[in-house]
């Protein structure tokens, strides 16, 4: 069996930003790496183009837009449950096509794997393109933490509940958190394959705290490990159309919540948290547009 390393990412049209993945990817790992792209439907031609570039590069096209979850599902699937793959099937990574990857990220990720047996997920520290940490390591969404975050934090920025829940005035260090960002991940296959991979009910958004709460019910740990880093460019999805975007956020939100309050007797609950967020979706929504008018204008 090789050391080869599968490295995951979903494409849908990511442009230039695929050429900085692919070109940084080499510093981040001494392993023989498989890159598989598992594409969305792009149109632009950068899969095809980093196809004919890089040897080690790989084209899944899913056949839709499956969103993020959905399509590394799909990638799992067909290459590493492949009977004729040969290579170190322990452990693979998921990343968006807009990571740049620091020197040795990966090879933190799989030293700090060795450390943290039961790590089913490992995720680095995550600096946006400014170079400020992004808090990538966050606690799980409780209704009163996640809420208070949900309800004021638009508007009160430093409001402590948000601060709480993003932990983001903890110092960065190796420790286990409640989800991490699906930007970048190193996860274990057999914990991956346990919990039966992400749920792709989540189209977009909410995905990885989904995830990370279900492998941690599984008795896994996610291991926050900031001596691994990357950049993440996450305006590349998010730019397209913010409005948009911020709507799928609320509906996934309510898709988590609503996941963990099934009984019958908790319905009251759910009609209250999908009210709450209808109405905080129309607010943030209505402002994203009128933002973005004015930038036009």
């Amino acid at each position: 069996m090789s050391d080869e390393l599968v490295v995951v990412t979903v494409t849908y049209s990511p442009g230039t930003h695929l050429d900085r993945f692919l070109a940084t990817l080499s510093h981040a790992t001494e392993r023989p790496v498989t890159v598989v792209m598992a594409d969305n439907g792009s149109t632009d031609g950068a899969p095809e183009a980093a196809v004919q570039q890089h040897p080690n590069v790989q084209l899944l096209r899913t056949g839709a837009n499956l969103g993020y979850g959905g399509a590394v599902n799909r990638a799992v699937e067909h290459y590493l449950h492949d009977p004729s793959y040969s290579g170190d099937a322990e452990f693979f990574v998921v990343a968006n096509p807009d990571v740049q990857w620091g020197p040795n990220s990966i090879d933190e990720l799989l030293e700090a794997a060795a450390r943290w047996p039961r790590a089913g997920s490992l995720g680095p520290l995550i600096r946006d393109p400014d170079g400020s940490v992004y808090p990538s390591a966050r606690h799980q969404p409780s209704l009163v933490r996640g809420g208070m975050h949900a309800v004021v934090g638009p508007f009160w920025k430093s409001n402590p509940w948000t601060a709480a829940y993003r932990q983001e005035r903890l110092e960065p260090s190796e420790r286990p958190v409640g989800w991490l960002s699906g930007s970048c991940l190193l996860l274990r296959r057999s914990a991956f394959d346990g919990v039966n991979g992400f749920d792709e009910r989540y189209f977009m958004y909410m995905e990885d705290v989904d995830l990370g709460d279900r492998l941690h019910q599984a008795g896994w740990l996610n291991v926050y490990v900031p001596s691994a880093e990357v950049l993440h460019d996450k305006g590349h999805s998010t730019g397209r159309d913010p409005a948009r975007n911020l709507a799928a956020h609320h509906v996934s939100t309510y898709t988590f919540l609503a996941d963990r309050h099934p009984r019958w007797w908790q319905a009251p609950l759910r009609w209250s948290i999908r009210s709450a967020l209808a109405v905080r979706a129309r607010l943030v929504v209505g402002n994203s547009r009128r933002t973005l008018a004015k930038g036009r204008g």
